[in-house]
């Protein structure tokens, strides 16, 4: 793989952006929302209207990062501005301005919100489950159907829970948690779960740039292997340097506690099976992730790479 693309970046100042730039920092054109002393294009918003002229000089391709998370602070009609109408307008810019590749980070959320027989694959049927991931794949329907008419080659990644330090959601939480408490409740958890070190999420990133075989492809990403919300946890203490004794609470009981509260999600994504099958994205682009969850684990104590 050559590293000689260069790149237009949105979302460079958000948890996987800023470790992305961190890899290869001279191949990056960051879209932000402040002036920046590397090379950079200042917008104020991403939505069905902003204007990317000048943003393209020299850029291959771009990295598309940026959009509205999954929020209750945001309706249908704020993903669907930001996340679909947004990423197309970008794309069609790029288009008329000749960029060959579009890398579009989508959501696993897409396949839907858990597996009960089998993991997702690439060829999964989409079953979106809420505002947000309809906003995802309505924006990779979109691209897909721009680059049957144009020369523009899009690759989508659907990534599963992404970890490491200061990484933001569910994973935050579980960290503050387990800070605080020695005790965790999940010693009868033996779910299957899929999960993503960071810094294989910017390999994989990297590759899809960069790689002629990446083009068209949908790609499922994951370390590779499925793990439980005790495991998963147990792999955070140890990365954090705490011992943690895991009860063994009926999972109904916490699953009653958690939906009780309002957080039905939550308890999805604590008890629930969401586990892909990454060997098509492995096969395509001939590759294997290099961090090990131990090794991205142990960087939570470091505080630094």
């Amino acid at each position: 793989m050559k590293q000689n693309k260069k790149i237009l970046l949105t979302g460079s100042s958000g948890f996987i952006g800023t470790e992305l730039r961190k890899v290869h920092p001279s191949q990056f054109r960051i879209v932000s929302r402040k002036n920046e002393v590397v090379d950079s294009f200042k917008i104020d918003n991403i939505d069905s209207k902003t204007n990317w002229d000048g943003a393209f000089d020299n850029v291959d391709c771009i990295i598309h990062l940026a959009g509205l998370a999954h929020s209750p602070n945001f309706n249908a009609e704020d993903y669907i501005e930001v996340n679909t109408l947004g990423t197309l307008k970008l794309a069609k810019d790029a288009i008329n301005a000749g960029v060959k590749r579009f890398v579009f980070v989508s959501s696993i959320g897409v396949n839907g919100s858990k597996t009960v027989t089998f993991p997702f694959t690439s060829s999964s049927k989409a079953v979106p489950h809420n505002s947000y991931t309809l906003s995802k794949l309505k924006a990779e329907q979109g691209l897909l159907e721009m680059a049957k008419d144009t020369d523009l080659e899009v690759v989508i990644v659907r990534p599963t829970l992404v970890y490491g330090l200061n990484a933001p959601g569910n994973f935050g939480l579980l960290m503050k948690l387990i800070k605080k408490s020695p005790i965790l409740p999940f010693a009868l958890v033996e779910n299957k779960r899929s999960f993503i070190s960071v810094h294989n999420l910017c390999e994989l990133l990297l590759l899809c740039a960069n790689s002629s075989s990446a083009a068209g492809h949908i790609f499922l990403a994951s370390d590779g292997k499925a793990i439980s919300t005790k495991e998963f946890t147990n792999q955070i203490a140890n990365g954090l340097g705490k011992s943690i004794y895991q009860l063994p609470i009926p999972i109904w009981c916490m699953r009653l506690g958690v939906t009780l509260l309002g957080k039905k999600s939550m308890a999805e994504q604590l008890f629930d099976n969401l586990e892909v099958d990454s060997s098509d994205t492995f096969d395509v682009l001939n590759w294997t992730p290099s961090y090990t969850m131990e090794q991205t684990m142990s960087i939570l104590s470091e505080g630094k790479k």
